[in-house]
């Protein structure tokens, strides 16, 4: 993805990175491929296991086009800490480390050292990272300025925009017969089938115990318990026939490609809409939250026009 740039000469202080490849440059601070690959690793390898060709490289691409970023990001905010002249008492570190120290490692100070040298890492390096890390925070933190209180026409304006966040849709408490084989017949010899256990249901036979005789679905032990179940959590057409349902009510067979549905809801939960003063706390939360992300974005952006930026 990247294209490695020697530079010989004209800029000293890359010296040390050539070797390594520069990914970007930060008012003549480099940013280097393997500070990329740090922060990438993880993150493209749950894609890998996940995805494969194409998408996998468009994945991947997208990781470290966003790992670059950050990195830009990061390297703004500590050239600007050190432009200002601001200091980081040396105790946050310190406590930093001997926690991780005490509570990952039993107070083995050694042991912590050996973890590191596995990973590439010194306890010198580690506490350089461990303090940008606490100083990249600290500044976005200082850098925004926005008010405690929103107004009480802001938050209603959100709660009305998101209102399907505050509702719970209405349920039942479901169970199924599931018959998928061929040992069952054809399509319609298990639809007949399917009829005369709802004629037994009717009958008085519990649902769970015919579940557990003839159902072909991994629910079978528990009686065809699928819990509660809401619009959506099923196909279209189980969902219907599900939410058509009233408590001990069966439903007619429903055909779905080869394999034939039989559903019984035990309960029903009514569709709730949590009111604007219930939820109050959570949306002001919520966007309180927001206003902080978009006056760090919008302190960060103004930083990035003041700097020079090359991304190779």
């Amino acid at each position: 993805m990247f294209t490695a740039v020697v530079l010989l000469g004209a800029m000293p202080v890359y010296a040390q990175e050539v070797l390594d490849g520069l990914a970007a440059v930060v008012n003549n601070e480099p940013i280097t491929f393997s500070q990329v690959r740090e922060l990438v690793s993880a993150k493209e390898k749950a894609a890998s296991e996940q995805l494969s060709g194409k998408e996998l490289q468009e994945k991947i691409k997208q990781i470290r086009v966003e790992a670059i970023d950050e990195l830009v990001d990061r390297q703004l905010i500590l050239q600007y800490f050190k432009e200002k002249g601001f200091t980081l008492p040396s105790y946050l570190i310190e406590d930093r480390l001997n926690t991780i120290i005490r509570e990952e490692h039993n107070g083995d100070r050694a042991a912590f050292a050996r973890k590191l040298a596995s990973f590439g890492f010194t306890i010198e390096r580690f506490r350089k990272e461990e303090m940008n890390k606490i100083i990249v925070q600290s500044m976005r933190q200082q850098a925004v300025k926005t008010a405690t209180v929103i107004p009480s026409e802001k938050l209603k304006a959100f709660y009305k925009e998101h209102i399907s966040e505050f509702t719970t849709e209405e349920q039942a408490q479901l169970r199924m017969i599931i018959l998928r084989s061929n040992d069952k017949g054809t399509p319609e010899q298990r639809k007949q089938l399917l009829e005369e256990i709802r004629g037994k249901v009717s009958s008085g036979a519990k649902f769970a115990d015919l579940a557990r005789l003839y159902s072909e679905d991994s629910t079978a032990e528990s009686g065809g318990d699928w819990g509660w179940v809401q619009p959506g959590t099923l196909n279209e057409a189980l969902s219907k026939a599900a939410m058509g349902l009233k408590p001990g009510e069966t439903s007619r067979p429903v055909q779905l490609g080869s394999s034939s549905y039989l559903l019984y809801c035990e309960a029903k939960r009514p569709k709730v809409v949590q009111s604007f003063e219930e939820s109050r706390d959570i949306v002001e939360k919520v966007m309180l939250g927001q206003e902080r992300q978009k006056a760090q974005s919008e302190w960060v952006a103004k930083l990035r026009k003041k700097a020079y930026i090359k991304i190779f």
